[in-house]
Parts: structure tokens; C-alpha cells; sequence
């Protein structure tokens, strides 16, 4: 069974990447849909974050007070990954292990590189999008202004050098059509190598 890691910066267009691949019948793993989950319904991490940051009000934790204290706190955010992570990283292993009789699963992983997950993956897609584009992108669907994309973006490695570390690369630049053409060939390049495997 191959995995494949699939990631991207803020407002790249990995969902409409992944959201394809779901409906052409891959198993697509959202660690995002997991990292939530662990703030929801795992009480270990759940007890960890109202002893370190008291926003747990009757077993639910206050999400928009524990953003307010990370955001701006580089020590926080490590703090509150550090308890999630673990949480992460167990449950897309436990996903693995259960689907090895597929052919091949996607982890869908915003923050692959710079939560060093790239041993978890046979293969890294990138999906690409320069800095311009990915600004005005981010602008419009979260409608913020430039500053505040911009500070988003400094948070993470560049779209520029996760293409450079990437295996394959799907170029978000032009237009929807463009985009799922690149799927199209991806999944054809899979279902050939799945054929040969046999």
C-alpha cells in the first residue's frame, strides 16, 4: 500500500484537490478534521489544555479564547501542539495500519513539513501556488487584509520551497480545468502503477 501525503499552503486549493480525489473513491485522511477531534473528543488532550490554558467550560473547550491566547505567543502554540500532535500522529498510524489492504490512501496535511511528518508518507504532492495569487486568495475567502495574510503566511515554509521538497507538484496557477487535469494524470499514474504492482 503507498501513502501519499498531500499538502500545500494557506489557500493553495488542496481542498479542491482532495475534495476530487473523495469523489473518484480514494480515501483522503484529513489531519485538520483529527486535530479538531482532539480538542472535542479526547479527554486526555481535552484536561491537558484546561490545565495549561483554563478554557474548558463543562468538558468543551472554548476554541475562540484558545486561539486568542496562542495566536500571538509562540510558546503557547508550541505548548498547545505539543498536545495535539501526539494525538495526530497515533490516529493517522492507526488509519494506515487499518487500510493496508488498499492500494493507496491519501493524507490530506496542511502542515506536513513543518510538523516533520514527511516519514509517515511514500510520496509528498504539493500543491502549488505563488504568493501573489495564494494573498489575494486568502484575502478573499477569509476576508482579511493583506497584513493580516501576510502574518498567516510567515507562519508557515513558503509555497515556493514546499515545491522544491515536493515529488510531485500540482501547479494551482490557471485555472479549475488546469488544475483537475493534473488530478486526471495523477490518478491515471497511480492506477498504472497499481497495475505493474500486481
Amino acid at each position: 500500500m503507498k501513502v501519499y501525503g498531500i499538502t500545500g499552503s494557506i489557500a493553495c486549493g488542496k481542498s479542491t484537490v482532495t475534495n476530487y480525489l473523495r469523489e473518484h473513491g480514494y480515501l483522503v485522511i484529513d489531519a485538520d478534521r483529527i486535530s479538531r477531534e482532539a480538542l472535542t473528543i479526547d479527554q486526555g488532550c481535552i484536561e491537558k489544555v484546561d490545565q495549561l490554558f483554563h478554557c474548558v467550560h463543562g468538558g468543551i473547550v472554548d476554541r475562540k479564547t484558545l486561539g486568542k491566547k496562542v495566536f500571538h505567543d509562540a510558546k503557547a502554540k508550541k505548548m498547545l501542539e505539543n498536545i495535539i500532535h501526539p494525538y495526530v500522529i497515533s490516529q493517522l498510524k492507526e488509519a494506515i495500519q487499518e487500510n493496508q489492504d488498499l492500494p493507496c490512501l491519501f493524507l490530506d496535511i496542511p502542515l506536513l513539513y513543518e510538523s516533520h511528518l514527511e516519514y509517515l508518507c511514500d510520496s509528498i504532492i504539493v500543491v502549488y501556488l505563488d504568493e501573489k495569487q495564494q494573498v489575494k486568495r486568502l484575502m478573499e475567502r477569509d476576508h482579511i487584509d493583506e497584513e493580516y495574510a501576510l502574518t498567516i503566511m510567515k507562519n508557515q515554509i513558503s509555497s515556493d520551497k514546499k515545491k522544491e521538497m515536493a515529488d510531485i507538484v500540482l501547479d494551482n496557477t490557471k485555472d479549475p480545468a488546469f488544475l483537475y487535469q493534473q488530478i486526471e494524470q495523477l490518478m491515471k499514474g497511480i492506477e498504472n502503477e497499481r497495475i505493474t504492482d500486481k
